[in-house]
């Protein structure tokens, strides 16, 4: 049932055994540079880089992934579209007859820098969430001296997502066999059958599982195995080098401009 989704890639995949910790400090050094960068060219290779990464060294499917970049994606458009109209000054580029609207040169300038943020940083982040599970990630943070029960609530967050997700596909899948989605009227009737009755059969399925836990000795606190070893002197100074000339490219592309 869930053998699309993200957590399943996030098991299944050609970088899920590289050191966790490895990864994550990749994924974040690289976003940062990202973020600090002034021109869009070192975020937009960071974007290619990450994208080249996920599809064809980790082996998640290109479809799932553009699926998965769509709404970053969209929102990072918006933002490039509105800063380039409302927040430059300066020479114009283009100028609309409606409204006296225009795209100037510093607001084209400035959304595509945003724009290409956006992207770079996210495509770091589905770097991170497409080849880690989420109880290696949690290892990690622990690692970082996280408060315990901050983890734990995490934890229990992470697993409840996916009862609520089981018990909706269940109750949609059994309603879709009774033809309860074959028309609008029927559409609207069964998505509000599905809204009423779904938070009760989830808190009772959430019962269910925390009984199935007390039965195998939970006591109040859940372990987090961090069987992770040592990055290792050769990832670090791979780590160093890469990030070192990614910096040099901020540096050197800092005043790169299209227009």
């Amino acid at each position: 049932m869930f053998e699309n989704t993200l957590d399943n890639f996030a098991h299944h995949n050609e970088l899920r055994g590289t050191n966790v910790h490895f990864k994550v400090l990749f994924a974040l050094l690289t976003m940062l540079v990202s973020l600090i960068s002034t021109s869009p060219v070192v975020p937009i290779i960071i974007t290619f880089l990450m994208s080249f990464l996920i599809i064809f060294k980790a082996k998640i499917p290109w479809k799932f992934y553009l699926k998965f970049l769509t709404i970053p994606f969209i929102f990072g458009f918006l933002t490039f579209v509105f800063m380039a109209l409302f927040f430059g000054v300066g020479t114009t580029i283009y100028e609309f007859n409606i409204f006296n609207l225009a795209v100037t040169v510093d607001g084209f300038n400035l959304g595509l820098l945003v724009f290409a943020r956006i992207m770079g940083g996210f495509s770091c982040m589905a770097f991170l969430a497409l080849t880690t599970p989420m109880t290696e990630l949690f290892s990690v943070l622990e690692t970082f001296k996280i408060p315990k029960i901050v983890l734990e609530i995490a934890m229990m967050m992470y697993r409840y997502i996916f009862v609520f997700l089981n018990e909706a596909l269940n109750m949609y899948y059994a309603q879709q066999t009774r033809l309860g989605y074959q028309s609008f009227k029927t559409t609207y009737k069964s998505l509000g059958m599905l809204a009423s009755n779904l938070f009760i059969r989830s808190w009772i399925k959430g019962e269910r599982v925390y009984v199935s836990m007390e039965s195998r000795g939970y006591n109040g606190s859940l372990y987090i195995n961090n069987y992770q070893n040592s990055i290792g002197i050769k990832n670090l100074t791979i780590l160093v080098l890469f990030e070192s000339v990614l910096i040099l490219g901020v540096y050197l592309s800092g005043n790169f401009r299209l227009f």
